[in-house]
């Protein structure tokens, strides 16, 4: 009998995969790191072949350490990070790096091509603004400076297309992948070939767009050689990380919601009509009919990564010596902090911002320093940032007409308590957390599982696997204190954005 499904994600800094029974249950999981490039001001790249050597190293050590028989494994599914243009050849040879969702070397191809089509008219049919760090401004970016690449390029895939390529040797696009394109036709889940064409995109290009659940094929014998599969475990297409994590926290209903704490932040609502707005993001769902309306914020783990990495030797020796992980420890000097964190304010703009200001110069500024701030200040102070940024999103999105009740929340910073009440204080919202901290992989693996029929339908899916394992519920009693920081943390952006943009001209930023 067929007992498991696999979902992988494709995330940031690792390739993460884990093995689910049929009732949701983690029987195993393995990560592999890989490295981001930063080349030059503005660019950040990935190699496809790192991800897929992350799959091989993570998928062998899951499989080992789950003693389980891969013959058992009913299907896969891939989550994938966003905005991707990996460019294969006619052999399925990935061209070079890929720039990633952070990105932002093509601002300048973005106003050419706005000025050129109008900007109406392309908001009209895709449902978003054209921003430099989707996948459309890259593919315009190569044409202007390396046209020689385009000419060799057979297709264009997505990050989970990638993988999907290398395991099946099916060349796929999921519709919840396609708003990085400006000729995705959001309505309709379809190409506006014509618009492509405008755009100076050939259709031989774009692969053929599916249901995210579809099948897209079966694991080859040589894959199977390199993951330690078997050979011939179906496949689905997969989709989106952020969509797929939304699934896997068991939000594929209208008006649900999803908060998004991995490696960047943001939110996610789940609707059954379009509702599109200039500030946000509107994608599909990886659920048919449903789409989207998401807030992406740079400020989310990562951020708390990067205050560890350069401010807390202390809370990593700690941990060295309690048996904890150094994340633990810095929720408990967080946890010492009032919230407010006396005055101290984190924009936590540390690669640019994304939804709703759409700045790609904007940088990370902390206010309100002096000699009785100390590095829990910071670390406070920097949840407190990701979670107004958070809630920046959800006025956004409340403004444009899209409705919030709760949140269900998702990714690693999911598991600190004391984030989560401050992000729960800080938008007023109740958070629910599912009990699977692998929302993103199970998401995906649920979309293996509907597709070769281990469900019913995602209804089924989505009851057999998610439960609620905590509930915070904001705490009046901080709101005005979280209010007043919250005016300063937006005026802090409105008073120097005209000074970011000045150092980033002076420092070459713009290309």
């Amino acid at each position: 009998m067929l007992k498991y499904l696999i979902g992988i994600d494709v995330g940031t800094s690792a390739l993460k995969t884990a093995l689910f029974t049929l009732n949701g249950r983690a029987v195993a999981q393995a990560d592999a790191p890989y490295p981001v490039h930063y080349p030059h001001p503005g660019w950040a790249e990935q190699h496809p072949d790192d991800w897929w050597r992350a799959l091989c190293t993570a998928m062998k050590q899951m499989l080992g350490e789950a003693g389980v028989n891969p013959r058992d494994v009913a299907a896969i599914g891939v989550a994938g990070q966003s905005w991707s243009a990996v460019l294969i050849d006619s052999q399925g040879q990935a061209l070079n790096r890929t720039p990633i969702w952070m990105d932002t070397r093509s601002r300048a191809c973005c106003q050419d091509a706005v000025r050129t089509i109008g900007e109406d008219a392309i908001f009209s049919i895709s449902g978003n603004p054209l921003q430099p760090t989707y996948t459309l401004p890259k593919l315009l970016w190569y044409q202007k400076h390396h046209p020689g690449l385009m000419r060799c390029a057979d297709k264009v895939l997505q990050s989970n297309g990638y993988i999907v390529y290398r395991l099946t040797g099916s060349v796929t696009q999921d519709k919840s992948q396609g708003y990085g394109f400006a000729f995705f036709d959001m309505q309709h889940g379809t190409w506006n070939l014509s618009l492509a064409r405008a755009f100076g995109i050939s259709p031989s290009l774009l692969p053929d767009i599916g249901d995210c659940h579809q099948m897209a094929g079966h694991v080859t014998a040589e894959a199977a050689r390199q993951t330690g599969l078997c050979e011939g475990i179906p496949v689905v297409l997969g989709g989106l990380d952020a969509a797929c994590g939304t699934l896997g926290a068991g939000v594929y209903q209208n008006g649900q919601t999803q908060e998004q704490g991995g490696q960047a932040g943001g939110m996610s609502i789940c609707m059954d009509h379009m509702v599109a707005d200039r500030r946000l993001i509107l994608s599909r769902h990886v659920v048919p009919d449903l789409w989207l309306l998401q807030g992406g914020a740079v400020g989310g783990g990562g951020l708390l990564r990067w205050i560890r990495q350069e401010f807390c030797l202390h809370e990593e020796n700690l941990a060295r010596t309690s048996g904890a992980s150094a994340y633990a420890e810095m929720d408990r000097a967080a946890a010492a902090i009032p919230p407010g964190s006396e005055g101290l304010v984190f924009l936590p703009y540390m690669a640019g911002e994304r939804s709703p200001i759409w700045d790609p110069d904007a940088k990370g500024v902390l206010f309100g320093l002096d000699y009785a701030k100390t590095r829990a200040h910071v670390i406070r102070a920097g949840m407190e940032g990701a979670a107004f940024a958070l809630r920046h999103n959800c006025e956004t999105a409340a403004n444009a007409g899209a409705a919030i009740s709760s949140l269900h929340a998702m990714g690693g910073a999911a598991n600190s308590k004391v984030w989560t009440q401050i992000k729960a204080d800080i938008t007023g919202y109740t958070i629910h957390v599912p009990s699977s901290d692998t929302a993103t992989a199970l998401g995906a693996a649920l979309l293996a599982g509907v597709g070769v029929g281990a469900y019913a339908g995602f209804e089924e899916a989505v009851r057999q696997t998610v439960s609620i394992r905590r509930t915070h519920v904001p705490n009046p009693a901080v709101k005005s204190l979280y209010d007043k920081a919250y005016r300063t943390y937006r005026q802090l952006y409105d008073n120097t954005k005209n000074l970011m943009k000045e150092a980033a001209h002076e420092s070459g930023g713009i290309t």
